[in-house]
């Protein structure tokens, strides 16, 4: 009951402050790089990486300082890793799921999900978020037989310092209760896992535009994610 009321009463305070955001915040670019390749020695390990733009790295310089890059180099290690990045900036789940069926089937032992920044700010409501997450699980098992399936949280966006207040606030809400949900989604469900990245509250390990994670977000995040990887895969 709480969520509906903040929604009604703070609405034309939000819609004027999300235009404003919207008109006012630097669009970042993609970094260059590549989206595929083969790195390391040791076990083989297929390697999915899908998403946004954090997925997609916008906030790095390289895609060498990003997610795919970090996260490849940190299993590097332990693995001849097989990689590949589907991630565009602005996609939701939605979305996500249109480039996937039309992406060629392929078989990964991982993959790891950058979704839902752009659900909190589109609104996308719980029924649909829930049931395009279990679209999601059900693509990845069937026709890229992921064994292990890693979704990121979504963001911390009450501490995004692009949003103002009461909008910040607000769109920290929405990613709480997108987060709830996966989180009961996966409940019992022992090929996925809810991934949350600890980044410290300092606005050094964001971008310029105070909405994508920084090079030094990314690298913690990576490392979260191998190591979660590392223990799954540990005989």
């Amino acid at each position: 009951m709480f969520y509906p009321l903040v929604t009604i009463g703070l609405g034309p305070i939000l819609i004027t402050q999300g235009r404003r955001v919207r008109r006012d915040t630097a669009r970042l670019p993609e970094p260059p790089g590549e989206r595929n390749g083969v790195a390391g020695n040791g076990t083989p390990l297929r390697l999915l990486i899908v998403g946004d733009s954090a997925a997609a790295g916008v906030g790095a310089g390289h895609q060498d300082e990003a997610l795919a890059g970090q996260l490849v180099a940190a299993l590097c290690e332990h693995h001849t890793v097989d990689w590949r990045l589907i991630a565009t900036t602005g996609h939701t789940l939605a979305d996500v799921l249109d480039a996937l069926e039309q992406t060629d089937a392929e078989s990964f032992d991982v993959v790891v999900t950058s979704i839902g920044a752009n659900d909190a700010t589109a609104g996308t409501r719980l029924k649909i978020w829930n049931a395009q997450q279990t679209q999601l699980m059900l693509l990845l098992r069937e026709k890229f037989s992921a064994a292990h399936i890693l979704f990121s949280a979504v963001p911390p966006m009450q501490y995004f310092p692009a949003l103002p207040q009461p909008l910040r606030w607000y769109m920290g809400l929405r990613a709480q209760r997108l987060n709830r949900a996966i989180a009961a989604q996966l409940h019992n469900i022992p090929h996925a896992e809810l991934v949350t990245a600890d980044f410290p509250l300092d606005t050094g390990y964001m971008a310029s535009d105070g909405f994508h994670p920084g090079p030094q977000a990314y690298a913690t995040w990576a490392a979260q994610v191998a190591r979660v990887i590392g223990k799954r895969l540990r005989p």
